[in-house]
């Protein structure tokens, strides 16, 4: 069997999703409090918090899967940068959006930084659109 050959910026931007994994190990330890009512919330911000914490875990999954993916296509410039930092920019961007959007005691609805969350899309989708193509086209 032949190792997998990543290249270096690939490696170190693995290395730094990973390292990611610990924060939304925290998320999930404080969204247990959120369900045990040791956090008081309204339904919206307990929403907005388990997504938020589901979009983390997902796209930062689906972004070291891409990585695996990034170096066997024919992607150079900036179309590579797309494709290696699409999702994982989505994971951060999304859930942020989720998060900062529903602060503040007693928040029945987002405020302006659920700009975030559609920022965060526009990433995702950039970044499997560079993917995808750059695959099918190697």
């Amino acid at each position: 069997m032949t190792p997998l050959q990543l290249s270096q910026e690939t490696r170190w931007i693995a290395g730094v999703v990973l390292l990611t994994i610990v924060t939304i190990e925290f998320g999930g330890w404080f969204l247990s409090k959120i369900v045990r009512g040791q956090v008081s919330m309204t339904p919206f911000q307990q929403a907005f918090a388990r997504a938020g914490h589901a979009h983390a875990g997902v796209l930062v999954t689906l972004g070291l899967v891409c990585l695996l993916f990034v170096d066997a296509t024919g992607l150079s410039g900036v179309p590579v940068w797309i494709a290696r930092l699409g999702v994982p920019a989505a994971a951060v961007l999304m859930s942020a959006g989720f998060f900062l959007s529903s602060l503040g005691q007693g928040t029945t609805r987002p405020n302006r930084l659920i700009a975030l969350l559609w920022i965060g899309a526009l990433c995702l989708a950039a970044g499997v659109l560079s993917l995808g193509i750059g695959l099918l086209t190697s």
